[in-house]
C-alpha cells in the first residue's frame, strides 16, 4: 500500500488574488486541513516553507497544533530551507514538535530554493566560509543537525548548574527517539539524492529536478530513486528507506474541478533555467476523469517507484474544496492503482 498524503503550496491570498487572507486565518486553516485530511483517511499533511513571503516560513508552532489536534496522520515539511536554521535550535524545536504529535513528525529539509530576496539567509545572521558555498553551508547546517538528533550526550556540563544535570555530556532537550530516522532529504539531483542515503536520510523528489539527462520528469525521477537505494544499501544501513515523489494530481468530478484545472488536461513537463547555472525540468500537471488518472499514473515511472506520494494541493482554494480533492483521489483513484 501506498502512503498518500498532501502537500501545501500557495500564495495567502484568494483565488482571484483580489485580497489577501490574514496569516492567522490561514495557518488556522492548515490545521483544519490536516484534521479533515486525517478524517478522510489520508497519511500524510506536509507543508512547504519559504521565507520572506506570505506563505509558512515557521513550520514548528503548525506541526505541534496539526499534532495535538490529530492522532494518526503524518505531519511534515517539504522543505525546511537548511541555509536559514541554527541546527541546535531545529533540533529544541523539532524535538518538542515530535513529543506533542506522538512521534508523528517527518521533517523534509534541503539546501534551499529559489527565494524572495537575495541571499535571504544573510539576513538570517549565516554567512558560509570563504571555501564554500550556501548549499556546502546547508548541508554542513544538516550534518550537525543529524548528529544532535541521535541523543548523544555532546556538551560539557557546568560545575554549578541551576539545575541538577544527569552523569556525563549533556544532550539539546527535548530529545525525541526516532526521529533521526524521519528527516528526509529534498534532493534536485542524483548526486544529491546519493549524498542524502549515505547519511541514512530519507528522499524527497518535488515536482522539479535538475534536467541531467534530457529525458521526461518521471524518468529521471525513477533513475534517481534507484542511484539512492543503491547507495543505501552500499552504506549499510539497518532499517529501510521511504522515498516520496510530489504531484499535481485533480480528478475531474464536479463542475467546478473542470473550472479550476480543466484546462490542464494535456499539460506536459516543461524546462528551464532555475538560475544562471542550473537548467531544471518541472513536472506535468494531472487533471483528468478517474479513469483516465489510473491509466496516466500507472505510467509514471517514479510515482511508481516510490513508497509515498504527496498530493500539491493549492490552499488558496480553502478547506472544503482541497479536503474534495484528496478525498477524489482516495476513493475514485488510489483503490484502482493498488495503493488502498
Amino acid at each position: 500500500m501506498k502512503s498518500i498524503g498532501f502537500l501545501s503550496f500557495g500564495h495567502w491570498s484568494d483565488v482571484a488574488g483580489s485580497r489577501t487572507r490574514s496569516a492567522s486565518d490561514a495557518l488556522l486553516q492548515s490545521v483544519d486541513l490536516a484534521v479533515a485530511a486525517e478524517e478522510l483517511g489520508a497519511d500524510g499533511a506536509y507543508f512547504r516553507v519559504h521565507h520572506f513571503a506570505r506563505q509558512l516560513a515557521s513550520p514548528f508552532p503548525l506541526l505541534s497544533a496539526i499534532g495535538a489536534k490529530t492522532s494518526r496522520i503524518e505531519v511534515g515539511t517539504g522543505v525546511i530551507d537548511m541555509r536559514y536554521e541554527n541546527p541546535m535550535y531545529f533540533a529544541e524545536d523539532a524535538g518538542a514538535a515530535d513529543l506533542i504529535a506522538g512521534g508523528r513528525l517527518q521533517l523534509g529539509i534541503s539546501r534551499g530554493s529559489p527565494e524572495q530576496v537575495i541571499d535571504g539567509w544573510r539576513y538570517f545572521g549565516y554567512e558560509p566560509s570563504e571555501s564554500d558555498t550556501a548549499a556546502d553551508m546547508a548541508r554542513k547546517h544538516t550534518e550537525v543537525l543529524l548528529m544532535v538528533l541521535q541523543g548523544k550526550g555532546f556538551a560539557e556540563p557546568h560545575p554549578r548548574p541551576m539545575f541538577p544535570n544527569p552523569p556525563g555530556l549533556l544532550r539539546v532537550e527535548p530529545h525525541s527517539e526516532g526521529l533521526r530516522d524521519r528527516i528526509w532529504w529534498g534532493s534536485g539531483s542524483n548526486a544529491t539524492a546519493v549524498w542524502a542515503a549515505e547519511l541514512g536520510m530519507n528522499l524527497q523528489s518535488s515536482t522539479l529536478k535538475d534536467d541531467e539527462t534530457g529525458e521526461p520528469l518521471h524518468v529521471q525521477q525513477r533513475k534517481q530513486i534507484e542511484a539512492y537505494r543503491e547507495a543505501w544499501k552500499d552504506a549499510g544501513h539497518a532499517r529501510e528507506p521511504r522515498v516520496s515523489v510530489s504531484r499535481s494530481i485533480f480528478a475531474l468530478t464536479s463542475d467546478l474541478d473542470r473550472a479550476y484545472f480543466g484546462r490542464n488536461t494535456d499539460s506536459g513537463d516543461h524546462v528551464g533555467m532555475i538560475d544562471e547555472n542550473t537548467r531544471a525540468i518541472f513536472g506535468r500537471s494531472y487533471a483528468a476523469e478517474p479513469d483516465v488518472l489510473v491509466k496516466q499514473l500507472a505510467e509514471d515511472e517514479a510515482v511508481q517507484a516510490a513508497d509515498t506520494l504527496l498530493l500539491t494541493v493549492p490552499n488558496q482554494l480553502g478547506v472544503e474544496y482541497n479536503a474534495h480533492v484528496l478525498e477524489d483521489i482516495l476513493t475514485h483513484v488510489a483503490p484502482a492503482l493498488g495503493w488502498r
